[in-house]
């Protein structure tokens, strides 16, 4: 039977200890370029407004978080099956001499399109505006609710 020994165990480790010091001045490097470029604005994570959809029988639902945004700034539109949501938050006027330490809510313009599930009657959509929240009530189109079939007997 023959024993082997290595004697130096560190050439095993060292493709590993190696690839770990590029990884750590690649990190640096990527650091040091986004640091220094004053355009990089990170990427925005949610979509204004949210949405929830729910339907029933007759109808689908739409509710869209519209807070600090006057009712007459929102146009809503449907269009074959795509609901169009336009509009725009204004910013607060807060003065002269004002600097902020935190700035996350967004102004400006919006435009938020759904593609709506099923067929729509779009003359019987009814929308209300309360308290931040907008309810959109969309009827079903006739053809596409469901029908109870009564069964007749012989």
């Amino acid at each position: 039977m023959a024993l082997i020994r290595w004697s130096d165990q560190g050439d095993l480790f060292r493709p590993f200890e190696e690839m770990e010091r590029e990884m750590d001045r690649l990190r640096r490097e990527m650091d040091r370029l986004f640091t220094g470029f004053r355009g990089f604005r990170p990427l925005r994570v949610g979509v204004f407004p949210l949405l929830n959809v729910s339907e029933d029988k007759d109808n689908l639902y739409v509710r869209a978080e519209l807070p600090g945004i006057n009712p007459g700034d929102i146009e809503i539109s449907v269009e074959g099956d795509t609901l169009t949501l336009r509009g725009e938050r204004k910013s607060a006027e807060v003065g002269e001499n004002v600097s902020y330490h935190r700035r996350e809510r967004e102004f400006g313009r919006f435009r938020r399109s759904l593609t709506l599930p099923t067929r729509i009657d779009a003359d019987r959509v009814e929308a209300v505006f309360k308290n931040g929240i907008l309810q959109i009530t969309l009827p079903k189109a006739e053809e596409v609710r469901p029908k109870q079939i009564t069964v007749k007997t012989a």
